[in-house]
């Protein structure tokens, strides 16, 4: 029997490079970074791979693209936050979720020291620092605090969702495990963490995360507070 190949129907219009990061992050936020091989992306926009090559050179330019483009939208939604305060909370909170719900993400930026990407995030939070009246000679110290915590924590979480995901483990079921074992640790050896086991169960990783954010910004802002002035930052393409 003569076998006939299935034809693959080609896009009509042009490709752009917004299409193309547009569809990793979508491949990339379903199959994580397995899923995403240009025969995919080639497959998941109706064209052929040589077209794809025209605008990204190699999956790891691909993943800095992706990248950088979730970090952006999250900037873009936070200078429109009403002051300095607000500004870097909202961002910080953004990249929370972001990291949550592009678990691939936090494990590319790991891999980019330097890139774009990373750079847009401590950028952004220095933007803000700025605006907050840090004075001058602790701007450095105090964005570098601040990106550390937001990229730690927020990777680490991602991290801990994504095993959870990939293990089929219900979060109360495990927190409360978690409590039992830390509640029975001998507190002549651990007090401290044998003191707040019971607190596991019932914590919230975003409200503590918010919480952290709050401290930082209160220790940045608690000799200058005079200082701080309103507004957001300029938007970033």
């Amino acid at each position: 029997m003569k076998q006939t190949k299935r034809k693959v129907r080609r896009r009509d219009t042009a490709l752009s490079r917004e299409q193309i990061v547009a569809a990793a992050i979508d491949l990339l936020d379903r199959g994580g970074e397995a899923g995403l091989t240009f025969k995919s992306l080639a497959a998941q926009l109706a064209t052929g791979s040589g077209a794809i090559y025209g605008y990204i050179s190699d999956k790891s330019d691909l993943m800095v693209a992706a990248s950088d483009a979730v970090i952006a939208q999250v900037h873009r939604d936070s200078v429109s936050a009403e002051d300095a305060r607000s500004s870097i909370t909202a961002f910080a909170l953004g990249m929370f979720d972001a990291f949550d719900a592009h678990p691939w993400v936090g494990a590319a930026l790991t891999r980019m020291p330097g890139q774009s990407p990373l750079v847009r995030v401590f950028d952004t939070v220095g933007q803000h620092v700025r605006a907050l009246g840090v004075p001058p000679d602790k701007e450095w110290a105090s964005a570098m605090a601040v990106f550390n915590y937001i990229v730690g924590v927020g990777v680490q979480n991602a991290a801990n969702a994504q095993a959870a995901r990939a293990l089929a483990l219900d979060r109360t079921e495990a927190l409360a495990a978690l409590a039992g074992s830390w509640s029975a640790l001998d507190p002549a050896s651990y007090p401290f963490a044998q003191s707040v086991g019971s607190q596991l169960s019932a914590h919230d990783d975003r409200a503590d995360f918010l919480a952290g954010i709050d401290i930082l910004i209160a220790g940045m802002t608690r000799d200058h507070s005079h200082s701080i002035v309103a507004g957001g930052l300029p938007e970033m393409s």
